[in-house]
């Protein structure tokens, strides 16, 4: 098809995610300057690639254009944070729900309740109140964010489970999940034990 299915709000969206993700750096260093170790350890983003999008507006039978885009699914702009543990995700959740022009229209903590096959991340929608027209006329504007938070091990868990979804013909696949389900439970455990180590040295 031609075009971008976020037409001239492509621009936008570049934007509001550079400016949302140079936020949540700052505040990773200023959390290094103030006690000497980063809040989380990586975090990448995207837009959502338009073969996608386009895809997932005809999975959920809307029309492939901006306001189905930018309005009605909300994962347009997409922020991953990877951490070493658990307290800093919560920690950095609250920092993130301070800031003045963000709402969380949703989230789900899937650490705390992890899904059957066992994943585990916290996920939120955020409301941007941002000074760019949107997909509805009205400037400032409101645009979304998806952010997930996860540790290091929850991440390398979901990457090797994202391999089988979409990987064909796997033979042994009950064998695969159950294996799955059995690591993501023991690297849960892994982390509620670095939890624990760091929380005995900081008591020093």
């Amino acid at each position: 098809m031609n075009g971008s299915i976020y037409g001239k709000y492509k621009v936008a969206l570049e934007k509001i995610m550079n400016d949302f993700v140079e936020n949540i750096k700052s505040y990773n260093q200023a959390s290094y300057e103030k006690t000497g170790y980063k809040l989380f350890e990586h975090i990448t983003n995207r837009i959502k690639a338009e073969d996608s999008m386009r895809e997932k507006c005809r999975r959920k039978d809307l029309p492939e254009n901006e306001v189905s885009a930018l309005y009605e699914l909300k994962d347009a702009i997409g922020v991953r944070i990877v951490f070493s543990f658990v307290d800093d995700i919560y920690q950095s959740i609250e920092y993130i729900k301070s800031l003045p022009q963000c709402v969380v229209v949703k989230e789900k903590d899937y650490i705390k309740h992890a899904k059957p096959n066992g994943y585990r991340s916290y996920h939120m929608i955020l409301e941007m109140t941002v000074p760019y027209e949107d997909v509805k006329g009205n400037t400032p504007g409101k645009y979304y964010i998806e952010v997930q938070l996860r540790t290091i091990a929850m991440d390398s868990w979901a990457s090797l489970e994202h391999q089988l979804k979409y990987k064909k013909n796997v033979s042994n696949q009950k064998l695969i999940v159950e294996e799955l389900k059995r690591c993501a439970d023991e690297m849960a455990s892994c982390d509620v034990s670095m939890q624990t180590i760091r929380n005995l040295i900081n008591a020093e």
